[in-house]
């Protein structure tokens, strides 16, 4: 059995999850709603304080499956009750960002300023302090979502290996080259 998909999920309180036909799962919390599809051999029962998922067979792929399953179902339970939050900082003179509405305004050392519209389910926040980088703080229930956001701001200006520049997670350790030395 799966060590992964035999766990039980934990509700916590104010989290409520409905399965309709088709393995259409809602989860609702403080936070906010997710909807997903989970496979249709899982089958999913709710009970009043915990979610349990139970696979059909001991076929290869319904193992791997059940594992999956039940971690999208865990990364949902728990994004609508406690949220993600990724940070990022931006490294380089110059660098400024801005959000307004769906709109974060960018200026990463092109000749132009990027506006990237991101989803209504994430909010970012941009900071920027006196003599620091400028930061942006990246939140939303749903935990699939924050990461392609967070991914594609990083494509915009993914950091350098020569001077460090660019836009990169807090805590992302950027492996730096030596750039060319001097001949004797």
């Amino acid at each position: 059995m799966s060590r992964i998909g035999k766990l039980p999920i934990e509700l916590p309180k104010g989290v409520s999850v409905t399965v309709e036909k088709g393995n259409y799962v809602t989860v609702k919390g403080p936070k906010g709603e997710i909807k997903q599809q989970i496979n249709p051999d899982m089958t999913i029962e709710v009970n009043d304080t915990e979610v349990v998922l139970t696979r059909p067979s001991e076929q290869k792929r319904h193992k791997a499956l059940h594992g999956l399953s039940r971690a999208l179902l865990n990364n949902m339970v728990e994004g609508v009750s406690e949220g993600y939050k990724i940070e990022m900082e931006m490294v380089g003179v110059g660098y400024r960002a801005a959000s307004k509405g769906n709109v974060l305004e960018m200026s990463v050392g092109y000749s132009h300023d990027i506006h990237f519209q991101f989803p209504e389910e994430v909010q970012i926040e941009a900071k920027q302090e006196k003599r620091g980088n400028p930061m942006l703080t990246i939140t939303s229930p749903d935990k699939q979502l924050i990461g392609q956001v967070a991914a594609k701001i990083r494509s915009l200006r993914p950091p350098e290996p020569y001077k460090g520049k660019g836009i990169k997670f807090v805590g992302e350790h950027i492996r730096r080259k030596a750039g060319k030395s001097a001949s004797v």
